[in-house]
């Protein structure tokens, strides 16, 4: 696998990770109610808050391929903002 490729895999990921537990409830419906548990915390809003979550999941992303800190801070901001660009794409209501 290129490095393109893996680059390319990893925003479907991050974007189907942050679309997952910021608009669904997911499996049996596990996502709702952790969001139901963390309430109106810190990560209760979090998990609401798309923007805001694929920047976490980003870092999470970056930190698997990048290997120094310039390297990670660029690559959250890439993995962020083309899941950001997806989710545009494909949610009419996004704002």
């Amino acid at each position: 696998m290129s490095l393109i490729e893996k680059y390319i895999i990893l925003v479907v990921v991050v974007w189907r990770l942050t679309h997952l537990i910021s608009s669904e409830d997911g499996p049996f419906d596990l996502i709702i109610k952790i969001r139901k548990l963390f309430g109106n915390s810190f990560f209760g809003k979090l998990m609401d808050c798309f923007y805001c979550l694929s920047i976490w999941i980003g870092l999470g992303a970056a930190i698997y391929t990048g290997d120094n800190i310039k390297e990670i801070i660029l690559l959250t901001l890439y993995y962020s903002g083309a899941s950001l660009l997806l989710e545009k794409i494909t949610n009419k209501n996004f704002t």
